[in-house]
């Protein structure tokens, strides 16, 4: 089980990287539509938002289940960003 300390800086790493990509893809390519990336960038923060108040949610009953299925879900965002980016 990820502590929430640890989990937190998990989401915050990971999302950064993404919005950082997003970024570098759009200095990259100055001629591309930077509305695409921007798309990126907005989801990624709403992802991150989502995650951020589900981790932070004190009514959880079993927390050791609640941070694994948080976990998972970020896997799942952050690979679903991940391939919107390389589709760029």
């Amino acid at each position: 089980m990820a502590s929430k300390r640890l989990l937190k800086k998990d989401v915050n790493y990971v999302f950064a990287d993404i919005i950082d990509a997003a970024y570098i893809h759009q200095m990259a390519n100055p001629k591309e539509d930077p509305a695409k990336s921007e798309a990126v960038v907005d989801e990624a923060i709403k992802d991150y938002d989502e995650l951020i108040s589900k981790i932070n949610r004190r009514d959880v009953e079993n927390k050791k289940k609640h941070f694994t299925e948080i976990q998972a879900e970020l896997e799942i965002k952050a690979n679903a960003l991940v391939e919107k980016i390389n589709a760029l």
